[in-house]
């Protein structure tokens, strides 16, 4: 079974970015290869990673209801479109969920996607999913087993109450989540503090801090992958110490 860690936090909140830095982390340490799952319908963890994204899932679907050839079965024609969708690089793939599901009925492609999906999983050591804010997503297309849950906040207070919530859903879906931990993104300043109810909800020392970085922006508004940040880079240097921490008997 796949040593599996979900991401999820508020937009805007560098969520994708601190995915991409796991993923760098992980690979520089052995621990690959990894399965990167970008569960967020408005998809740019490629444009992070710094690869090509041909098609989505979300595309697949739509094309399931009407593109199927002549003499080619549903589950035929979504197992090509999986393979399609499937980016390859160094270290680690990508597949991406795509936007959400339009009207009409997608219960057989969903059915049969969730059974793809699964049987791909079994290939990788690693899984890495990155979700909107909501988890139910992860919930119905992915194997129900969270290793580790990074939930990705900014310094400000609805930030961090959307991190608290998404705590509070993954508690009430039918899945397994071994570890919780919440990352402050973006922050100004080594003076941070948590609300009393958010420190609580994920307890004490639960929690770790990235600073803000100018050579992140820099990189966004360049075009370039932050996924490729130098390494003296302060944001790269405080995730992987956090991810040390978290993730260092990670088999």
């Amino acid at each position: 079974m796949s040593y599996t860690i979900a991401l999820g936090g508020k937009g805007g909140t560098g969520k994708t970015t601190i995915a991409g830095f796991l993923i760098r982390y992980m690979i520089e340490k052995g621990k690959k290869p990894i399965l990167a799952v970008d569960a967020d319908s408005n998809s740019n963890l490629h444009e992070v990673l710094g690869v090509e994204l041909e098609t989505t899932l979300g595309e697949a679907r739509e094309m399931m209801k009407k593109d199927v050839p002549t003499g080619m079965t549903k589950d035929m024609f979504m197992e090509i479109q999986v393979e399609r969708a499937l980016v390859e690089s160094d270290g680690f793939d990508l597949i991406a969920m795509g936007r959400p599901e339009g009207p009409g009925c997608y219960c057989a492609a969903n059915n049969i996607l969730t059974n793809l999906i699964q049987r791909l999983m079994k290939n990788y050591p690693y899984l890495v999913v990155d979700n909107e804010a909501g988890m139910e997503h992860f919930s119905r297309l992915t194997q129900k087993n969270i290793d580790l849950l990074l939930l990705v906040s900014d310094p400000s207070r609805r930030g961090l109450t959307a991190a608290k919530r998404i705590l509070e859903l993954v508690d009430t879906l039918p899945i397994r989540v071994g570890e919780k931990f919440l990352i402050i993104n973006q922050a100004q300043g080594e003076n941070i503090s948590l609300p009393e109810d958010i420190e609580k909800a994920f307890g004490e020392g639960n929690w770790g801090v990235v600073p803000a970085d100018p050579k992140v922006a820099e990189f966004d508004m360049q075009g370039k992958p932050t996924f490729s940040l130098p390494e003296d880079s302060v944001a790269i240097k405080a995730s992987f110490s956090l991810f040390d921490k978290l993730i260092e008997d990670a088999k």
